[in-house]
């Protein structure tokens, strides 16, 4: 297996950017497992939550054993509580990195395959926001989507519920990120509208796999939501957990 820290420069965000990469090549040599077959990885990219970067799914969790047991390229890169979107006033179009140009990325960079159906999104709170967002958005690249205590919460920015006042810095911030907050349901940073757009269209929809805490503050977000893809028609599979708001 080899870990890597890549650095590449980015034409959606206008700098250099890191992220990490697990690439699940052959088992060691004191396993009893055959060499890998050459083959195309399947890839599964992976975002972090709000205060967080590039580091915390390695520090935080065993993905690394998990991706060399289900023989899986990860990667995983920063989004700088940005959402994961794009924001043409400044300039940083984080949606169309994760989308766009980060899958080109790594498929001229690593053996991937370029199948939807071998490519995932997923990612915990505001990297759930993000998977859901741009799994549905670029549902022609993204097969599956995984989102974890995802940051199920435009509606209460939208209508400034307290709830979400102390996550970030205020609905200033998030104006920063998601623009005219009147203007946001209904676009294409609204995960309930992009799935709709999809049911409507009739268009291949990708897996979705959605999973929170019984203890987190958004289980009432995710609750609601699962009765709106239900009502919806649109598949899923949802659990429930023990647990909050946290990396486990």
């Amino acid at each position: 297996m080899a870990l890597l820290q890549i650095d590449f420069f980015s034409e959606s965000l206008m700098r250099t950017v890191t992220m990490n990469a697990i690439i699940p090549t052959d088992k060691t040599l004191f396993t009893q497992h055959e060499k890998r077959e050459i083959k195309e990885y399947k890839a599964l990219y992976l975002l972090h939550g709000g205060y967080g970067n590039y580091t915390d799914w390695l520090g935080g969790t065993r993905v690394q054993a998990w991706a060399q047991d289900k023989d899986l390229a990860v990667f995983m890169p920063s989004g700088d509580n940005k959402f994961y979107i794009d924001n043409p006033d400044s300039g940083e179009m984080y949606g169309s990195f994760i989308g766009k140009e980060l899958i080109e990325f790594t498929r001229k960079t690593f053996p991937l395959s370029q199948k939807r159906e071998d490519t995932f999104i997923a990612g915990l709170s505001m990297g759930g926001y993000g998977a859901l967002v741009n799994g549905l958005k670029y549902n022609e690249t993204f097969g599956a989507i995984g989102g974890f205590s995802s940051g199920l919460l435009l509606e209460g920015v939208v209508s400034g519920s307290k709830k979400f006042a102390g996550m970030m810095p205020g609905n200033k911030f998030y104006e920063s990120i998601f623009g005219d907050l009147a203007k946001v349901l209904g676009s294409e940073k609204d995960y309930k509208a992009l799935a709709e757009g999809l049911v409507r269209e009739k268009k291949t929809l990708p897996k979705l796999f959605l999973a929170c805490g019984t203890e987190d503050f958004l289980l009432p977000e995710h609750r609601e939501f699962r009765q709106f893809l239900t009502d919806l028609g649109y598949p899923f599979t949802y659990e429930e957990g023990p647990g909050g708001h946290v990396m486990e």
